[in-house]
């Protein structure tokens, strides 16, 4: 007798779907799209956070992500949908899933896509019970679940029901966000644990049909015991340029503590490189490394494209910060789409796909530049959405900070990418920010970016946010950045010294088409 998903309805799927979309159409025909992304995936309306079910399937990419359609703060979660046939401009797809079955009365949780050996799209994802909120350790109940696609463009999922339930004495609440894969003849899962004792940990669990899943092991247990959850976990294999395979952990720590420049954000989003074969646990040959060291990035989700690119995609969180777009009728978004490499350096590097050089609207070269102490130049009178290609001479500067001023405003605030000398980082520093949160957040530079006396810089404006990718993506930089209701300037500027600019090169951006 074979298995079959526990599937357990207590709301009409189709009903639950229209009353969602009701719910973000309502808030978006009155959004203020002062902030809202011209280039970057955000909901119509209402509150998004977790890319979910990345993948490419009959000839279009599609991109699910977590959703609150009746409010700008994070709620019952549905799935909502974009997807595109070049990764380039985007379409707006019908609200996926919303909650209704019992198992995830509470929430339609974060989750995978996995392309079966039949051609067939099947999504894991995890079902949210609240048990009871004032409980404190096991208020919740969390399992996973299975749903498939219905058609070639993947608008139509039907539930299938839950697949693995929880072990509620080796679990505390957090039970969660299944990733996929197939390594030889068998399939594996892993997913995010709070473990009995508060440890955070990935389960791995096997599969021969995609239905009926058995424990195999712990996979991964974090080191650190203030780490008590590993949330939207990640796991594959990497080729590095001397042809070796590693393999990549990845995972959005909870509880991490702020060590110097270090885990500055309530949770962390990062991986640890190693090596793992079938029947064993993952062994780490690095340390823990962020992703991304700017202020809003989370709860990442990457999948193997069909030409075998490891394409990644995040969340800008706004959580444990002000997010005044939750006054206009939306909040979040997601990170321009990543191509993760393994470079020589032995470390892993994240840069934008190719496909989005075809945004740019034209391009202005202002070639190499020189800019005087406390010089501050206008390269832009009103930027809304750009790409600015920049590169430092480090040799031939004398300044202790250089960089760009954007959205800058004629009331003297500004979001400010630099150089810091004394830091030896790539910095971004809100202390002046009109709107939002503040302070700032550092990239680190190795001793061989420093010792070659210059510095690359690819950096994308929207127009509440900024995204800043160092040395060909070997660090990068996410931050919100909300002006001020006037002409948005981008300065050069130089800080006691000298400044000597290489290369300078101006890309208008157009829209990715969901505005």
């Amino acid at each position: 007798m074979g298995f079959t998903p526990t599937h357990t309805p207590i709301h009409d799927h189709d009903a639950e779907l229209d009353k969602a979309e009701a719910g973000a159409a309502k808030l978006a025909a009155t959004r203020d799209d002062r902030w809202y992304p011209k280039f970057h995936i955000a909901s119509n309306g209402g509150w998004i956070n977790d890319p979910n079910g990345l993948c490419r399937y009959h000839g279009r990419w599609h991109v699910f992500y977590q959703l609150h359609p009746y409010g700008t703060q994070w709620g019952p979660m549905h799935w909502g949908h974009v997807s595109s046939a070049d990764m380039v401009t985007w379409r707006r797809e019908p609200i996926a899933m919303a909650p209704s079955l019992a198992q995830e009365r509470d929430g339609v949780f974060s989750g995978s896509a996995a392309i079966g050996d039949d051609g067939k799209l099947r999504f894991y994802y995890t079902g949210h019970q609240v048990l009871d909120a004032d409980a404190g350790a096991g208020y919740a109940r969390e399992v996973q679940m299975l749903a498939t696609a219905q058609n070639n463009d993947a608008t139509r999922l039907v539930k299938q029901g839950m697949i693995i339930d929880c072990p509620r004495d080796e679990v505390d609440s957090d039970f969660r966000d299944p990733k996929v894969w197939k390594t030889g003849d068998t399939w594996y899962m892993t997913f995010g644990v709070s473990s009995a004792r508060r440890r955070g940990q990935m389960w791995l669990y096997t599969s021969h049909d995609m239905v009926e899943w058995t424990f195999d092991r712990i996979l991964f247990e974090h080191p650190d015991p203030d780490v008590f959850m590993l949330e939207c976990p990640d796991f594959f294999p990497i080729i590095g340029p001397d042809g070796n395979e590693k393999w990549v952990i990845g995972f959005s720590a909870m509880g991490s503590k702020p060590c110097g420049f270090m885990n500055r954000n309530t949770s962390n989003a990062g991986y640890m490189i190693g090596s793992w074969r079938p029947g064993e646990a993952f062994q780490p040959e690095s340390e823990f490394r962020l992703w991304d060291c700017g202020h809003n990035f989370y709860a990442p989700q990457s999948f193997t494209a069909p030409d075998g690119r490891q394409i990644m995609i995040g969340w800008m969180s706004p959580f444990a910060e002000a997010a005044p777009m939750q006054d206009d009728g939306w909040c979040g978004q997601l990170t321009l789409p990543r191509e993760i490499t393994l470079g020589a350096d032995g470390d892993l590097h994240t840069s934008p796909v190719a496909e989005l050089s075809k945004l740019r609207d034209g391009t202005t070269d202002l070639g190499a530049l020189d800019l005087r102490s406390e010089e501050n130049r206008v390269i832009m009178d009103d930027a809304e959405a750009v790409e600015i290609e920049l590169t430092l001479d480090l040799s031939r500067s004398t300044a202790e900070r250089m960089g760009l001023k954007i959205h800058a405003t004629d009331d003297g605030s500004y979001s400010y990418v630099n150089y810091d000398d004394q830091l030896g980082r790539i910095v971004i520093d809100r202390q002046t920010a009109a709107h939002g949160g503040r302070g700032y957040r550092t990239a680190p530079l190795s001793n061989a970016e420093l010792a070659s006396g210059r510095v690359d810089l690819r950096i994308f404006v929207d127009r509440g946010s900024i995204e800043v990718y160092v040395n060909g993506g070997r660090q990068v930089l996410t931050s919100y950045s909300y002006p001020s209701e006037r002409r948005r300037a981008i300065k050069l500027t130089s800080e006691s010294g000298t400044t000597h600019i290489d290369m300078l090169r101006i890309h208008p951006l157009r829209s990715i088409g969901l505005e």
